[in-house]
């Protein structure tokens, strides 16, 4: 377990400021935001320059002009869907506080994301590994994969430092926490994008609770919101 968990983690970066001041910039800025958008409902194989270009009102050479190929396109688009990720899930969870209050609000903070639509087909990561990763290795599903780690990544350390900071028990496995508390996420994202039932997200919520009081410590449930269900 210590030589697992000394291993060097690489964690979600808080989105980096910006601003396109170059009309190109700012062209190439709004084709990525439109393509990730696209990519979330049709997959990154989906992708292409003639329905970008209706989509944009753009001809099809000026959008090749920003991109050398079909994989170009798509590692910047999932870098465009990792930036916003960064500023929708990571940035607000960060600000909530550290241990398991943080932990907490990265679930939080990432069922708040589906609800509010911040991609219109749902999670773009979620819809990216379900799309690749039947897949070759390959740069694309390489990048998508490097994302995802980082996800866990951010979610074991932040389990680890919940665990140093006595908040959860000493027998509490970091990483298996971290699979555990994505597993709930994942489900409400496709069962509530599927079914259009926002209750899934609650179950979610209250299933994120429930995993994380059963490895409280006193001091760690005195941290988490109350159970909704005791209400």
């Amino acid at each position: 377990m210590r030589g697992r968990l000394a291993r060097s983690f690489v964690l979600y970066n808080e989105s980096m400021s910006r601003q396109a001041t170059s009309h190109g910039a700012k062209t190439r800025t709004a084709i990525l935001q439109t393509a990730a958008d696209l990519a979330s409902v049709d997959g990154l194989d989906g992708l292409s320059i003639g329905r970008l270009a209706t989509e944009l009102a753009m001809s099809k050479s000026g959008l090749f002009a920003h991109f050398g190929s079909k994989e170009d396109l798509q590692l910047a688009t999932i870098e465009e869907a990792r930036q916003r990720y960064a500023r929708e899930v990571i940035t607000p969870a960060r600000a909530a506080g550290s241990g398991i209050t943080r932990l907490y609000a990265l679930c939080e903070a990432f069922l708040s994301y589906l609800e509010r639509a911040v991609f219109p087909g749902g999670c773009f990561f979620a819809s990216a590994m379900a799309e690749f990763d039947g897949k070759a290795p390959g740069p694309v599903r390489d990048r998508i994969a490097h994302c995802q780690d980082q996800w866990m990544n951010t979610l074991e350390s932040t389990a680890q430092h919940a665990q140093e900071r006595g908040e959860l028990s000493t027998g509490s496995d970091p990483r298996q926490l971290a699979f555990e508390l994505e597993a709930a996420l994942l489900s409400a994202n496709w069962y509530f994008h599927l079914f259009s039932d926002a209750t899934y997200l609650d179950r979610a919520r209250r299933a994120v609770r429930a995993r994380l009081a059963s490895e409280a410590t006193p001091a760690g449930l005195s941290l988490l919101p109350p159970d909704p269900q005791s209400q």
